[in-house]
């Protein structure tokens, strides 16, 4: 149960401030009924799959490990992160940090936040269906899990067309939603990955499990 938001792990300027990605609005005229569960699902995937494209090619020569969709505890339209291996040798010596200390970072990657000119236009969409913390806990539940179901369909519509490879490539990347401030992440990635692509993610970025 949810008692109101939580703040993400990511630097405040960028994420919670007046330019915030995830800060939500309503377009003027916009419709009064607010949109489906698949309108969602299908404006998350249009966006996210031009995004993608637009950074596949805006660098060719990185290969990339981790590509994510991730949004505050409150499930506004979804920002996109991802790491290449390049970026994250290049960004662990300017952090002069060890790669692994940011290896599974959304928050941490030059690309945090890439292709915003694709998914901005998605957040009104989620705006229009209400914020949650003016619901009662049940129905905020239920809208946040709706939101979530979005997100993870759109992901997992890109990677039955291959955005993402297929066969030894698709198993060198991992692909996700996170919500940084709730429980769920592991599961979406469980979900979202062939057992493969999770080796490194598992020993190193999951949370320990329960014997």
């Amino acid at each position: 149960m949810r008692t109101g938001p939580e703040p993400l792990s990511v630097p405040v300027a960028m994420l919670a401030g007046p330019d915030s990605p995830f800060r939500p609005f309503v377009a003027a005229g916009a419709a009064a009924m607010p949109p489906t569960e698949s309108e969602l699902a299908d404006a998350v995937h249009r966006a996210t799959r031009a995004a993608l494209l637009d950074l596949f090619r805006d660098h060719p020569g990185h290969r990339f490990y981790y590509v994510t969709l991730v949004t505050s505890g409150e499930a506004y339209g979804p920002a996109l992160s991802a790491w290449s291996h390049q970026a994250l040798a290049a960004e662990s010596e300017r952090q002069g940090c060890a790669p692994l200390d940011i290896k599974w970072s959304y928050a941490d990657s030059p690309f945090c936040c890439y292709g915003e000119e694709h998914l901005a236009p998605v957040r009104p969409l989620f705006a229009a269906r209400g914020d949650l913390f003016d619901l009662p806990d049940d129905a905020a539940d239920a809208e946040f899990e709706l939101r979530l179901r979005a997100m993870e369909t759109a992901v997992a519509r890109l990677d039955a067309e291959g955005l993402f490879g297929t066969g030894r490539d698709r198993d060198a990347v991992v692909v996700t939603v996170e919500v940084p401030s709730e429980p769920g992440d592991d599961e979406r990635a469980l979900r979202l990955n062939p057992p493969a692509a999770l080796t490194d993610w598992r020993a190193e970025a999951a949370e320990p499990r329960e014997v």
